[in-house]
């Protein structure tokens, strides 16, 4: 099993940035792709970004690329989601997610096998 909490969620007004931090214990870091997706209310859950295992290869959503930031450290078995230029359309639920390193690279939730209890972004217009 692997137990993932997620942080730094908050309200911030359009054009802002925030920092979401991801912790993660009960397994090898190491050993899982992690993923960032967030749900908004009467909305699917959709995928906003991951990362691989070595951290080399990052893969985003077009509505945030060249906004949002993922990065992890594998030391502080920790993942980050840093989310500047904040719009309202941001507002939603953000889950992190892990995905054994193994398969294949995947944006569908259903390829996760563990989720944390999400952190809520409000972005004011």
């Amino acid at each position: 099993q692997v137990q993932l909490i997620e942080s730094g969620g908050g309200l911030v007004q359009a054009g802002g940035s925030l920092r979401l931090s991801c912790a993660a214990s009960g397994r090898t870091f190491s050993d899982y792709t992690m993923g960032w997706f967030r749900q908004s209310p009467g909305k699917e859950r959709e995928f906003v970004a991951s990362i691989s295992w070595t951290g080399s290869r990052t893969f985003y959503a077009d509505s945030v690329k060249g906004r949002f930031t993922i990065s992890r450290d594998n030391a502080k078995n920790t993942v980050y989601l840093q989310m500047n230029s904040l719009k309202p359309e941001d507002t939603a639920v953000y889950y992190c997610a892990a995905r054994p390193r193994t398969r294949v690279p995947t944006t569908t939730p259903g390829g996760y096998d563990y989720w944390g209890q999400g952190t809520q972004v409000t972005v004011s217009s």
